[in-house]
């Protein structure tokens, strides 16, 4: 539940910090502290990992830069209230990205989930003509990466030891923004470095990502899906809440019904459909991610 807290808080957080410094400057000073902290913590087991392991990691890298990128771009021009349920959605997409990645086939639950958490999302992202909001759009293609990158950390997770994993995968998300920052932000957005912007960053590097995903990594070899889906589903609740405290954001009347229907829609998929984090025994194949990997 902390977890959730954190990744909640760090929505209202992070908006604020985008307006003062570009969204792939920001992730790549982010990541890179964090990859940098867990790699010094945890160095022999970094070393061990292997080349799997930075397979490995490097496709949940991407994920995770994928997610983080269109994550940052889409607050620019959403609300973190928004950003944050939407960005939920990744609980109901999981059961369908590991129906065709691993061939495990979503039970109709999961489906009806999939249905209503949509509904949810037209009654808060569409505007005025029913024209979808080009903020919510770029969270939206966050949540899938969310949930691709939990399929692969399902499959993958209980091979590698956690914080290698874990350094790996931030490291390599780290590079990729470091990448994109370097070719289209640096020396033409401006940036402004200042104590808000860098307690964003310790916010979200040492505690968002470096403790919140080892701890998610960890916890995905050993946890129940259903238990570990239900409190992930807190998170864009948080989210609303600090951006209600912080940024003073208000929902109107259809966007509360909307993230009603996504929060349900999430738990209808957990509760009744078995929890998309990880295939259930004797479905899905977790091999069958090796291909991806190289």
């Amino acid at each position: 539940m902390a977890v959730t807290a954190v990744w909640g808080v760090t929505f209202p957080v992070v908006k604020a910090a985008v307006e003062r410094v570009p969204p792939y400057s920001f992730n790549s000073v982010r990541f890179l502290l964090a990859g940098v902290a867990l790699s010094a913590v945890a160095l022999p087991s970094v070393r061990r990992i292997g080349s799997a392991g930075w397979r490995h990691g490097g496709v949940l890298g991407a994920a995770l830069f994928g997610g983080y990128a269109l994550q940052t771009i889409g607050l620019q021009h959403t609300t973190a209230s928004n950003a944050g349920f939407v960005t939920g959605m990744f609980v109901v997409f999981t059961p369908l990205l590991s129906a065709v990645l691993l061939r495990s086939t979503p039970g109709g639950a999961a489906v009806g989930g999939v249905i209503l958490a949509t509904v949810g999302l037209a009654l808060i992202s569409l505007g005025d003509g029913f024209v979808p909001r080009y903020g919510d759009v770029l969270v939206l293609g966050c949540a899938i990466s969310f949930a691709a990158h939990i399929v692969g950390l399902g499959a993958w997770s209980a091979r590698h030891d956690p914080v290698a994993l874990t350094a790996v995968q931030l490291l390599v998300a780290g590079a990729l923004h470091t990448t994109m920052a370097a070719t289209l932000e640096l020396g033409r957005v401006p940036v402004r470095w200042d104590g808000g912007v860098v307690a964003a960053v310790a916010v979200t590097s040492l505690l968002a990502s470096a403790a919140a995903f080892l701890i998610q990594t960890a916890a995905q070899r050993h946890i129940p899906p259903t238990r570990t889906a239900v409190i992930l589903t807190m998170e864009p609740v948080f989210a609303g809440l600090f951006g209600f405290l912080l940024l003073s954001e208000r929902l109107t009347g259809r966007g509360w019904v909307g993230c009603a229907c996504i929060l349900a829609g999430m738990l209808i998929a957990e509760l009744r459909g078995g929890g998309p984090l990880a295939a259930p025994p004797g479905e899905g194949d977790p091999r069958r991610l090796d291909g991806l990997a190289g």
